[in-house]
């Protein structure tokens, strides 16, 4: 009986290299984008005026200014993910909390797997101090990233900042 060498080791190393290859491509498809800008790459509504109006307002830092324009946008095109995800983002970052949840719930709803929303949401919970429910999407994120994403990375840093200003402890 002749040995057979062990390809194992060349497998997983192509595998590896396959993955690392598909990992972006990968991400988007999973619902990723609204990271750390606040929305993402290729979203549907990219092409519409007000979409892009809102966007461009909210990158300068103008989120009353977006509200409305998103607002419209949403009522046209109610199954969007990012529509609603920049729509709450900027309710957020106007302090109007529980408007950002309400539409963080709608594009959770529409894409459980909107890597932003996950990311979003999770800090808008620890705004109110809820570091369970942030973590939660911590953990959600966890499992939708392959190899650890941006919006988990980002979030992860906010809890960890969050429990030491605050002296809490990770939920069991």
């Amino acid at each position: 009986m002749t040995k057979r060498a062990d390809t194992r080791p060349a497998l997983r190393r192509a595998w590896l290299t396959a993955a690392l290859a598909l990992a972006p491509a990968l991400a988007w498809a999973a619902g990723g984008g609204g990271g750390g800008s606040g929305g993402g790459n290729g979203p549907p509504g990219a092409a519409d005026p007000d979409y892009a109006a809102a966007v461009k307002a909210i990158k300068a830092g103008d989120f009353a200014g977006a509200i409305p324009r998103l607002t419209a946008y949403v009522g046209r095109v109610p199954n969007d993910a990012y529509g609603e995800n920049w729509l709450a983002y900027a309710y957020r970052k106007s302090g109007q909390l529980d408007a950002a949840f309400e539409h963080y719930d709608k594009a959770l709803k529409i894409d459980p797997n909107h890597l932003g929303a996950h990311e979003y949401v999770g800090e808008a919970y620890l705004m109110v101090g809820n570091l369970a429910k942030a973590e939660e999407h911590l953990k959600a994120l966890d499992k939708l990233c392959f190899f650890p994403c941006e919006e988990y990375t980002d979030l992860k840093k906010e809890v960890a900042a969050y429990k030491t200003r605050n002296g809490a402890t990770a939920a069991r």
